[in-house]
């Protein structure tokens, strides 16, 4: 007989990001403050390329797509702070939890497909400049963005049914904010062989390819800016390519970062910080570096103030 207090549970209790009574308050206002930026500089995005006709191009329609993922997602792992902190109740219900662990886990899988798609559309208009409409056609654009939403939602269900399967926990409480796959790993005294499997192959393979894609994408780009003859010209194409390449780096950064953390050891506090990172700052960062670094979007955003 395993000595572990075995338990069948139908919910779990939320720990929240910290236990630390002084910093609640701080802490909630802080990630508030974060997700309504989020969310308003990823509408404002959302909102220019629906009506603006400049920005009716493939670019923005992969930048629209990517900025309804970065709403979707850090509403759905930020949500439970804003629960816990207004109804001090930290419950939440299995079939709830497993939803939220399966929407999460998609959009960012998604993510990762908008993100290499983006660099494919950056390939085109650089190194074939007088193919780029033919290539990128709406038909073309279209198919992308649906291969990309759902390869991410069909790559993880098996992981989603797996752990659903669980079926017994040593603990009810999870140590973190909202319904992720390691915390929830560790409370489980079931057998999850099949979901470390899952993670060390389809996921890391998965997040490997496209990030091989994604590289080798800016290799030929970097390639095809060199040889032009002109230094106005490079830096025109650069400049092109400089907001993608920024949210690919800080995408990516933080999923390693938050990965290290995890194998190797660090307290859940730290994991969580790293987390947040990734569930916040980033979705928050994406619009603001669009906003900052592109200058269509500027004039689009500058055209409608002046409406």
């Amino acid at each position: 007989m395993n000595s572990i207090n075995q338990t069948m549970i139908e919910g779990f209790r939320l720990k929240g990001v910290s236990d630390v009574p002084d910093l609640q308050v701080l802490i909630f206002l802080l990630v508030l403050l974060i997700y309504l930026i989020c969310l308003g500089g990823n509408l404002t995005i959302l909102l220019l390329v629906c009506c603006d006709l400049h920005l009716h191009t493939p670019m923005y329609f992969f930048l629209a797509n990517l900025s309804i993922i970065d709403i979707s997602s850090s509403t759905t792992a930020l949500h439970r702070i804003f629960v816990i902190f207004t109804t001090h109740n930290h419950m939440v219900s299995t079939s709830a939890c497993m939803t939220q662990l399966y929407i999460y886990c998609g959009l960012i899988s998604s993510e990762i497909s908008i993100l290499a798609a983006m660099s494919y559309d950056r390939y085109v208009a650089i190194c074939r400049p007088l193919y780029y409409h033919t290539v990128m056609s709406r038909r073309l654009c279209g198919l992308l963005a649906s291969v990309c939403w759902n390869s991410g939602f069909v790559q993880d269900l098996p992981l989603f049914v797996s752990i659903s399967r669980f079926t017994c926990y040593i603990s009810k409480e999870i140590d973190h904010y909202f319904c992720d796959i390691l915390p929830i790993r560790d409370i489980t005294c079931s057998d999850t062989s099949l979901v470390d499997l899952y993670i060390l192959t389809v996921g890391n393979v998965n997040v490997f390819v496209l990030l091989s894609l994604t590289i080798t994408s800016y290799v030929f780009i970097t390639s095809c800016i060199l040889r032009i003859s002109s230094s106005t010209g490079r830096h025109k194409a650069f400049y092109t390519c400089s907001s993608h390449i920024m949210v690919v780096v800080l995408f990516y950064s933080s999923i390693i970062l938050q990965y290290i953390g995890t194998v190797s050891g660090g307290n859940m506090g730290s994991n969580k910080i790293l987390s947040l990172l990734n569930t916040a700052v980033v979705p928050m960062m994406n619009p603001l570096i669009y906003s900052l670094k592109n200058k269509d979007v500027k004039s689009a955003l500058q055209r409608k103030l002046k409406c």
